[in-house]
Formats: structure tokens, sequence, C-alpha cells
């Protein structure tokens, strides 16, 4: 089931590029990515309040916590940048290249969590770099 999971997650992820795009016309980049999160943290908290999730957080150590605030410094980091790469470019250009961390993703995850690179894995990541390299040049 974890792929129509993430099927959904790029189905979402092309969306946002779309409406996006749409909805930062005359708009501050940061101002636009500010509004987009508040609505997100709404929609996150008002899933875990619905499905009665709220106990977990009692569960949580403090390297999860660590984690998931560096983690959330690099998401809101991430899409600062996009949501400025969106305004000044293309979205037939920026989605593709912002996309660019799956390899990259790859990388790390090789590196910083041990995890094995197959072929199949270093073939479909040289292959999204190359195809970044296209749209940039």
């Amino acid at each position: 089931m974890w792929w129509l999971y993430a099927l959904l997650s790029a189905l979402f992820a092309s969306l946002t590029a779309i409406f996006a795009k749409v909805g930062i016309t005359g708009v501050n980049s940061n101002l636009a990515t500010a509004i987009r999160t508040v609505i997100i943290l709404i929609v996150a908290w008002g899933i875990v309040l619905a499905r009665g999730e709220t106990k977990g957080i009692a569960a949580l150590s403090r390297h999860n916590l660590i984690f998931l605030v560096i983690s959330g410094l690099a998401t809101g980091l991430s899409w600062i940048f996009y949501f400025k790469a969106l305004q000044i470019g293309k979205v037939s250009q920026v989605a593709p290249v912002d996309k660019l961390s799956v390899a990259l993703t790859i990388v790390l995850s090789v590196i910083f969590l041990g995890e094995a690179l197959t072929i199949k894995t270093a073939i479909g990541a040289a292959l999204i770099i190359a195809g970044t390299l296209v749209l940039i040049f």
C-alpha cells in the first residue's frame, strides 16, 4: 500500500505547484508560504484530533522531537525557496528541478542511514539528475 500513498503524494504535490503558481501572482512568496503553512497546520492537527492520535505526544522522546524539529526547519526552508522559485520561474521547470530532491534523498539515505544502493536505484537517481540538468541548461 505504500505505493498508493506515494502516488497520492505525487498527485497532490503536482496540484500544489499549479495552485501555488496561480495563488502567488502579485503576492510576496514568503507571505504565500506562511499562509500555506497555516492551512497545513490546521489540516494536520484536524486529522490528529479527529483520529484521537494526540496521546502519541507523550511517547515522543527527546531524540524524536529534535529530529522532527530539524525536519520541520528543512521543510520550511524548502517551501520558502520553492515558492520563490515558482514566483519567478515556470512551473514546468521549477517542479521537476525541485524533484531533484528524490535523487539527493537516495544519496543521503546511503550516506547517513546506511541504506543499500541497488543498481536499479542508482540508475533511477542518475536519470533524475540527468533530467534535471536537461531542464536547467
